[in-house]
C-alpha cells in the first residue's frame, strides 16, 4: 500500500478537544495543497506552538509517523471479469494440465465440456461424479456465454474460458435444432487447439455421469478412443475396430465422449470434422447435429488413424442403459460412464437422472468445486 492513499486520522483524534478551532483557523492547514508528510510536518509545527501557549497541556506532541502498511484489498468485480475475458485457451489449458502433470501425468491431461448457462445444473451433477474419481482438477469448462465464464471462475478460479466471439446468451437447445448445430460444432476446433499446445484431451458432454475412473480403459497408444451410439448389444469381448457402416452409409460413434492423444491422426480427425461441418452447414432440412460429420470424418481417415473403439459395457449409451433392465443386471459393475441420450428435452432428461438415481446435485452439491446452484 502506499503511504498516500491512507487517510490521516481525524483532528479529533490528534489534538485537545481546547486547540481543535485553533488548528481548524489555521491558515497554514487550511491552505496546505501539499502531500501527506508535508501536512503532517505543518501540524506538528501548529501543535508545538499551541502548546507553548497552552502551556497547562500536558500532552505531548504527535509522534510523526507513517501510516501502517495493511495487505491491498481485492481488485473489484468488474477488474475479475477483464481478467477472465482476456483469459485464453491456451492459458487455460496450462492452467489445467500443469495440475496434472503434478499428479504424474507426464504430458499433462485436460477434460473438456462446453456449457452455456441453462446447463450449469447439468454440468455440477456432472463434476460431482468427476469429482469422485479424483480428477477434477484436470476439468476445464469452456463456457459459452459470459454468464457461464464469470460464476465458474468466481466459484472455481481458472477452470472456465470462453473462446470468442460468444454466442449470444442461450437457452436450454433441443437435439437437432440450429442453436443446438451451433453450439456443438465449434468443439471441434476447441479440440485441435489444446492438441496443437500438445496436451492430452478428453470431451464429455455434461450430460454424463462417472461411475468410475475412465482413465484406466484408455488402453495403449492409440491415437483416438470413443464410444458406440447403438443401442444393440455387443459381446462382452467384441472388437475395438472401427465398427462397419450403418444404413446411412457411415457409423454411429457418439461424439458425446472422446480422448485423443497429441498425435498426427488425431489432429488429422479433427480438422476433417471441422471440414465436414463446413459441407454439411444446418438447415431447417435436414436438422444436422456434430455428430455425422465427426463420423465421416472418422470414416474417412480410418486408413490413416489409429482408432479405438471403447468397450460398450463400460460406456454404453442412454439408449442400452435406460432401455434394456437386463442388460444393465447382467454387466452391473463394468459401467463406467452413463450418457442420459436417446431423449430430448431439459426437464425429461433431469427426470431420467431423478429416476435411476444419477441426479446428484440436490443432496450432493457440496461434492462440486462450484457449490450449490440456483436454478
Amino acid at each position: 500500500m502506499n503511504i498516500f492513499d491512507w487517510s490521516p486520522p481525524a483532528i479529533s483524534e490528534m489534538v485537545p478537544t481546547e486547540l481543535q478551532q485553533s488548528l481548524h483557523n489555521s491558515r497554514i492547514l487550511r491552505d496546505s495543497k501539499g502531500d501527506l508528510l508535508t501536512i503532517f510536518l505543518r501540524i506538528n509545527r501548529i501543535y508545538a506552538k499551541l502548546l507553548a501557549i497552552h502551556s497547562g497541556s500536558l500532552l505531548p506532541p504527535p509522534p510523526l509517523v507513517a501510516p501502517p502498511l495493511s495487505p491491498s484489498p481485492p481488485p473489484p468485480p468488474s477488474s475479475l471479469r477483464s481478467k477472465w475475458r482476456s483469459y485464453t485457451l491456451a492459458d487455460a489449458a496450462a492452467f489445467v494440465a500443469a495440475k496434472g502433470k503434478s499428479a504424474g501425468d507426464e504430458i499433462g491431461t485436460v477434460i473438456v465440456c462446453a456449457v452455456s448457462k441453462p446447463y450449469l445444473p447439468f454440468l455440477s451433477n456432472w463434476l460431482i461424479s468427476v469429482s469422485r474419481q479424483k480428477q477434477q482438477e484436470k476439468v476445464l469448462v469452456v463456457a459459452e456465454d459470459y454468464a457461464t465464464l464469470y460464476l465458474v471462475n468466481e466459484r472455481w478460479p481458472g477452470h472456465a474460458v470462453l473462446v470468442p466471439p460468444a454466442p449470444e446468451l442461450q437457452t436450454a437447445h433441443k437435439f437437432g435444432s440450429q442453436g443446438f448445430f451451433n453450439f456443438t460444432s465449434r468443439r471441434p476446433r476447441h479440440l485441435l487447439q489444446i492438441l496443437e499446445l500438445g496436451y492430452n484431451v478428453m470431451y464429455n458432454d455434461v450430460d454424463m455421469v462417472w461411475l468410475q475412473d475412465p482413465f484406466r480403459y484408455l488402453e495403449g497408444n492409440h491415437d483416438v478412443y470413443f464410444t458406440d451410439d447403438m443401442a444393440a448389444v455387443k459381446p462382452l469381448d467384441h472388437p475395438h475396430d472401427l465398427p462397419a457402416p450403418g444404413k446411412k452409409g457411415r457409423t454411429y460413434i457418439c461424439s458425446c465422449m472422446i480422448y485423443l492423444r497429441p498425435t498426427d491422426g488425431a489432429k488429422l480427425v479433427m480438422k476433417k470434422w471441422i471440414e465436414e461441418l463446413k459441407e454439411q452447414p444446418w438447415s431447417k432440412k435436414k436438422k444436422s447435429n456434430d455428430q455425422p460429420a465427426f463420423n465421416w470424418a472418422l470414416n474417412r481417415t480410418a486408413g490413416e488413424v489409429d482408432l479405438y473403439l471403447l468397450p460398450q459395457a463400460a460406456f454404453p449409451s442412454g439408449g442400452l442403459y435406460f432401455k434394456n433392465e437386463t442388460w444393465v443386471k447382467e454387466t452391473k459393475g463394468m459401467h463406467v460412464i452413463i450418457h442420459n441420450n436417446y431423449i430430448t428435452g431439459f426437464e425429461k432428461k433431469i427426470k431420467r437422472f431423478h429416476d435411476f438415481g444419477l441426479w446428484l446435485v440436490d443432496d450432493h452439491s457440496n461434492e462440486s468445486p462450484l457449490g450449490k446452484i440456483n436454478e
